[in-house]
């Protein structure tokens, strides 16, 4: 598994974390920085995972709205929040992420999908981030 691939993984892990919990996104983020400090093994895939994290906070309403826009018929709010944490991610790296190819961000979103959620969110993240991808 590439250091690329694990830092989506743990940046899945921040996002959501906050999300359930309903914690600011930067207070998780410090909680794993600190984590992170004592883990100097894990540091490749810690720098890029929080590079994922600071791009969403940063362009969140942004993000939130191409979600909105092209998540057909789906609330940010009625998402589960694996697949909302998984889209944030793919849209932050499609938009605004020229060092990943768009194919790239949105097969990794997926496998993760397939991965941590529902039977059917592959097929909606696929969806709503190749709309994105071909609106951009």
């Amino acid at each position: 598994m590439s250091a690329r691939t694990k830092a989506r993984k743990r940046a899945l892990d921040i996002l959501f974390q906050s999300d359930v919990r309903g914690d600011d996104l930067s207070v998780t983020l410090a909680a794993e920085a600190t984590r992170a400090a004592n883990e100097p093994a894990r540091e490749s895939s810690w720098l890029y995972a929080r590079e994922i994290v600071d791009g969403v906070i940063d362009n969140r309403d942004e993000i939130d709205e191409q979600i909105s826009t092209f998540a057909k018929d789906w609330s940010l709010a009625r998402m589960p929040a694996v697949d909302r944490a998984l889209l944030r991610m793919g849209v932050w790296e499609i938009l605004f992420n020229d060092e990943v190819p768009t194919a790239v961000a949105i097969d990794e979103a997926v496998d993760l999908a397939k991965e941590f959620s529902t039977d059917d969110s592959g097929a909606f993240v696929h969806g709503v981030l190749a709309r994105i991808a071909r609106s951009s």
